[in-house]
């Protein structure tokens, strides 16, 4: 299943790193990814797969958002679906 996972903050150093390890120890695959930075923040786009996690989806969203609570950074996962749909008029 297709998800996207954007993270939006302040730049520090190690966010790509938080993330894409915490993906990692979730059996996520990232399967495209942009980010860039303007002044100081930082915001980033992944495009993952989200079929091979061994938990809820939901559960897997809350670990996000805790993450981005702990590094400072607002991280949030959809389905895709619901990506594309709010993103496409």
């Amino acid at each position: 299943m297709s998800a996207v996972v954007t993270v939006t903050g302040t730049d520090r150093k190690g966010v790509i790193a938080e993330v894409s390890g915490f993906l990692f120890r979730h059996n996520v695959n990232i399967e495209d990814v942009s980010q860039t930075i303007l002044g100081d923040q930082f915001a980033m786009v992944m495009m993952v797969d989200v079929s091979g996690i061994g938990t809820e989806f939901s559960a897997l969203a809350k670990g996000l958002d805790e993450l981005g609570k702990e590094i400072g950074m607002n991280i949030r996962l959809q389905h895709g679906e619901i990506f594309d749909a709010m993103h496409n008029v």
